[in-house]
């Protein structure tokens, strides 16, 4: 009875973002990633929907704290504003340096990050996947790109490997880039 009253309580939570039954897939992670040639801004071009990020000319920024956390700065402008948050990243496993733990509150724990794929200079595509006791999963997926703008090819690109590693992509959106005052 319990577990039916959690889910019927997280289903609010859900309703801005893309869950599906079952566990979390396993995508394979960009082999040999290099936290250093990441690093830097990178603006989103497609998303799964996400409750945080529903504004438009959504940019991200990597960089190394003095700690050795990874700094995340976006910027989104919502609703006429330009709004910022400011996360964390790790990487919990050395041995696995695509696969990054990221949190924006101090009061929430890492959720996974990973890089499926990047070429550092105009490409990445990321996936996070929580698990909610193995009966259903949340996702978020971005296309993500050096510049505001990405061929229509290298967006497709991006989406088949998505779609080859098992990731649903039916509700991924464009993110409008369109703006005067960044």
């Amino acid at each position: 009875m319990s577990g039916v009253c959690f889910l019927l309580l997280m289903l609010p939570l859900l309703s801005a973002q893309t869950y599906h039954w079952g566990p979390c897939p396993t995508p394979k992670v960009q082999p040999n990633f290099n936290l250093q040639q990441y690093l830097g801004k990178w603006y989103e071009i497609e998303k799964l929907p996400a409750p945080f990020a529903r504004g438009k000319c959504i940019e991200i920024n990597y960089s190394i704290r003095r700690d050795g956390t990874i700094q995340l700065l976006t910027s989104q402008i919502y609703k006429d504003k330009k709004r910022h948050a400011e996360g964390t990243g790790v990487v919990p496993d050395p041995r696995e340096p695509a696969k990054l733990g990221v949190s924006f509150s101090y009061f929430t724990p890492y959720v996974p990050y990973w890089v499926l794929t990047t070429d550092y200079t105009s490409l990445s595509v990321v996936y996070s996947c929580t698990d909610i006791l193995r009966i259903f999963h949340f996702n978020y997926s971005w296309i993500l790109a050096r510049s505001p703008y990405l061929p229509p090819e290298t967006v497709h690109y991006a989406k088949q490997l998505l779609i080859d590693e098992g990731i649903d992509i039916f509700r991924m959106t464009h993110t409008d880039q369109n703006c005067k005052d960044k």
